[in-house]
C-alpha cells in the first residue's frame, strides 16, 4: 500500500494532503529509513513511524492524544497502530473490501476491456 495512505488510516493525520505533506516534509520512516515518496510502496511486516525530531511538533502532539478519532473511520484490522509511540506496522495486505474505493470498479474493468 501507499506510504501516505497508510499515515493517513493510521491516524497521524487528518486528511490525505496533510499525510502527503507530513511524508514529502520528512517526517516519516519506514524501518528507521527516512521516506519522502508518497507513493512509497509498504510491505507487509515493515514498521512506519513519525521522526524522533517531528514527535513534538502539534500535529503529531495532535495524533498521539487521539485528536483525529472523530475524524477518521477506525483503524482497518491490517494495521497495528500504536497512537502514542506514533509508530503502525502493516501486518498484512488489505483485502479489496477493506481499502475505500471512491469510484465503480466494474466499469474501470468494462472502459479498459472495450480497448
Amino acid at each position: 500500500m501507499r506510504l501516505d495512505a497508510l499515515v493517513l488510516r493510521s491516524g497521524f493525520a487528518r486528511t490525505q494532503a496533510q499525510s502527503r505533506q507530513m511524508v514529502v516534509h520528512r517526517h516519516i520512516t519506514v524501518d528507521g529509513q527516512l521516506v519522502d515518496r508518497p507513493s512509497f510502496r509498504v510491505k507487509p511486516g515493515q514498521v512506519i513511524q513519525v521522526r524522533e525530531r517531528s514527535e513534538g511538533m502539534e500535529p503529531f502532539q495532535v495524533a498521539a492524544a487521539g485528536g483525529h478519532v472523530d475524524v477518521l473511520p477506525p483503524v482497518p484490522g491490517y494495521l497495528d497502530v500504536e497512537l502514542d509511540k506514533l509508530r503502525t506496522t502493516l501486518v498484512r495486505r488489505p483485502k479489496r473490501a477493506e481499502v475505500p474505493v471512491t469510484c465503480e470498479v466494474q466499469l474501470v474493468v468494462e472502459y479498459y476491456a472495450a480497448r
